[in-house]
């Protein structure tokens, strides 16, 4: 249990810093709106408004899965949470695992009593432990959904890393189809393809957050901690794996564009949420970027979340957009 713990807390402190960050420029870069110098609205007049999991939300996007089971995990938590409560934005936490297995009771509820929350475990997870890891990980926070992450590269690179990935898609049908809450399914930075999303649908899966390449490398975090050269020298062109988000939201939403989908990976800022919402997603995530203000306050996720609604804002009002609907028809170069 202590390598777990000591696991996330270097997960917190390598994740901050640059050199485990995706590139400056991303996949959302080539992706340009037509310029409306005529918006015919006033900026006050646009509505970022929005719903998820039936349930109306301030705008279009939710702070992203990051942190648990390490010692400062709480109070990272409870600035999260509290600024989810007052801006009414979903919050997924990060990893139940290191908590459930601690019989640790989580708390967040107390700091976002009607907040969209999310629980979080990992594909092997519920493939060794099955339902009832699920049952426990959505009670122990009264969660609204339940994230199963896929992080096979992750894993590999990790010592004593999860190798058997044998019936992990029989295992999130089984949980799809008896839990009491929906299952959304993302990947950590590699991206969900659309082949592997049609299995998912088949599967009874109506969420993916494809996370894509372009944010936090979860390998080059992973490979920072590996003491093995020998391990460090095969990692070493796995790297860069996967395709940018971007470029994948828009396959997934082209070839299953029944699946709601949530961008994430390398989403900086509020144009990037619109860039999301106008390829095809319902949501956007971001993560890396609440993790600094997480560790100073409340107030300063409140703030974040404030700039990046204006970004939003902004980005809609020069596509002459009044609505997200009409943002997801937005001319693009």
């Amino acid at each position: 249990m202590t390598d777990i713990i000591n696991r996330k807390a270097d997960h917190i402190k390598l994740a901050l810093q640059p050199e485990h960050q995706g590139q400056q420029s991303s996949s959302f870069d080539s992706l340009r709106f037509e310029p409306n110098p005529l918006p015919q609205m006033a900026l006050q007049e646009v509505e970022l408004q929005s719903t998820f999991l039936d349930k109306p939300i301030a705008s279009p996007f939710m702070i992203g899965a990051m942190t648990g089971g390490c010692d400062n995990a709480d109070i990272i938590n409870q600035h999260l949470a509290e600024a989810a409560q007052i801006c009414n934005i979903p919050m997924a936490i990060g990893s139940q695992r290191a908590a459930l297995e601690k019989g640790l009771k989580q708390n967040i509820r107390q700091w976002a009593p009607s907040a969209i929350l999310l629980g979080n475990l990992g594909g092997t997870q519920l493939q060794q432990q099955g339902l009832d890891l699920a049952k426990r990980a959505v009670d122990s926070i009264m969660a609204d959904a339940l994230v199963i992450h896929l992080n096979p590269l992750q894993e590999l690179i990790q010592p004593n890393g999860d190798r058997n990935w044998n019936l992990v898609l029989e295992a999130i049908q089984n949980c799809a189809s008896k839990l009491s809450v929906p299952i959304i399914v993302k990947e950590v930075g590699s991206g969900i393809g659309p082949i592997t999303a049609q299995k998912l649908l088949d599967a009874g899966i109506q969420w993916i957050e494809v996370a894509g390449s372009g944010g936090t490398n979860w390998a080059s975090i992973e490979l920072a901690r590996n003491s093995s050269p020998r391990e460090c020298e095969i990692a070493a062109p796995f790297i860069d794996w996967g395709m940018g988000t971007a470029d994948i939201l828009q396959a997934v939403h082209h070839s299953c564009p029944q699946l709601s989908l949530i961008g994430a990976g390398g989403v900086r800022h509020g144009l990037d949420i619109a860039r999301c919402i106008r390829l095809g997603a319902q949501m956007a995530a971001l993560a890396k970027p609440f993790l600094v203000p997480a560790l100073k306050s409340t107030e300063a996720v409140i703030e974040q979340i404030e700039i990046f609604q204006e970004q939003l804002r902004w980005a809609m009002f020069l596509t002459g957009s009044k609505n997200l609907s009409q943002l997801r028809t937005a001319a693009i170069q």
